[in-house]
């Protein structure tokens, strides 16, 4: 049965970080420098947008739901971490929790709310734009890198299984 939840974890681990690993690639590689554009007003306003819609649709319980597999995998990981892919997938979890969840709530976020709170239209949300572009995408950079690297980490994991 520990084996079966152990296996089921790491391949939903895996999945969902590689979801979310191509999301957050999405934004990286395009969608912000797009963004960044097409205007302050439309840029700011789209921006918003997809922050509300996000927090509505599937993004959520996935997010939440690796978070979760991720941490209890680390946790089952280190009390067996003798096992083959023990340390891969403790490092995955750890990595992906820190890199991803925290570095979320703690810089990514308060960006959002940040942004939610500017009229897109006044020439006080200029200066606020430009750095939101920069620091939200720097942050998003490392989630990317974090989610990859624990995709990477749970195939290893699994693999030595």
């Amino acid at each position: 049965m520990r084996q079966l939840l152990m296996s089921a974890l790491l391949w939903f681990a895996a999945i969902g970080c590689g979801l979310l690993a191509g999301l957050y690639f999405a934004f990286s590689a395009f969608i912000m420098t797009a963004l960044g554009r097409i205007g302050q007003a439309a840029g700011i306003s789209a921006m918003n947008a997809i922050n509300v819609d996000i927090v509505r649709s599937l993004f959520m319980p996935l997010f939440f739901g690796t978070t979760l597999a991720c941490a209890v995998l680390a946790a089952l990981a280190c009390v067996r971490w003798q096992e083959p892919g023990a340390i891969a997938a403790i490092c995955g979890g750890v990595l992906y929790v820190v890199g991803m969840f925290v570095v979320t709530v703690i810089f990514n976020v308060p960006l959002n709310n940040q942004l939610a709170a500017l009229d897109p239209a006044s020439s006080a949300a200029a200066p606020v734009w430009v750095r939101y572009l920069s620091d939200w995408t720097f942050w998003n950079h490392v989630r990317t890198i974090a989610c990859t690297l624990s995709v990477a980490l749970f195939i290893v994991a699994i693999a030595a299984r």
